[in-house]
């Protein structure tokens, strides 16, 4: 596995510009935000449904769907909660590298598109991203103080019944040949990996890619993922070549 990622990183290198996708809770935030919703406001009965997702009973569609429901929650609560969320410090560099760089970026989650607006909003980050065009997530519909989850970004076909079917978002995405970095941490993000030329991951996608064989390039930050991009974009960077080659 690590001599096949390894290729598709050198034949990734002959093009510039790859494209980046990340998910948002607990990769750009140090926090879930989802949880974080779920343990002030939701009924404890939240957790049953956790459950039955980890088990692998449920997709994280009907996780979110029947999560939602239990939430009771007003919009100043919310957005209260949401600006104390802390992010990772390096992301805002991050992504002012990416766009000095001119490099395509998409935010792909299952979390829920009114609260990465309001924090990208925090960080500067605006057009294409902030509109929707590069963010893809579950939509929320918050009335009278009860939270509603719709997925316009669910695979109606594919077995997996997640919130946000990443894989399919970046196979439509993706152009002939266009490498894709792929930057996560969670176990919603396990079926974007098989699409990705290369991986940043932590905790527990870290542990799914090493349990399976999966290469990856272990993170801590977006300070982490920016230097080894930045050696990536300098063609024939034997630093990089060598970090993919250790991956595990």
């Amino acid at each position: 596995m690590s001599e096949k990622f390894s290729a598709n990183a050198r034949t990734a290198k002959s093009i510039l510009k790859p494209l980046v996708f990340s998910d948002f809770d607990g990769t750009i935030t140090r926090l879930d935000v989802t949880d974080e919703i779920l343990e002030q406001y939701a009924d404890p009965s939240w957790r049953e449904v956790e459950e039955q997702w980890l088990r692998g009973d449920i997709g994280s569609r009907e996780c979110f769907e029947r999560q939602a429901k239990l939430v009771r929650v007003t919009v100043k609560q919310l957005n209260a909660l949401i600006d104390a969320i802390p992010l990772d410090p390096h992301f805002p560099e991050f992504y002012r590298m990416l766009e000095a760089r001119q490099l395509p970026f998409y935010i792909v989650s299952d979390s829920f598109d009114y609260v990465i607006r309001r924090v990208l909003k925090r960080v500067g980050a605006d057009g294409e991203l902030r509109n929707g065009r590069h963010l893809f997530s579950t939509g929320l519909e918050l009335e009278a103080g009860r939270m509603r989850a719709v997925f316009p970004h669910s695979n109606h076909g594919c077995k997996h019944g997640c919130a946000t079917c990443k894989p399919a978002i970046i196979r439509r995405v993706r152009k002939k040949q266009q490498p894709v970095v792929f930057i996560g941490d969670g176990l919603s993000d396990r079926f974007a990996v098989e699409e990705a030329d290369i991986v940043f991951a932590k905790n527990e996608l870290l542990a799914y890619c090493r349990e399976r064989g999966l290469a990856c390039r272990p993170f801590e930050t977006f300070g982490d993922v920016q230097k080894a991009l930045a050696e990536f974009l300098e063609d024939g960077s034997p630093a990089f070549d060598a970090a993919v080659s250790a991956a595990t």
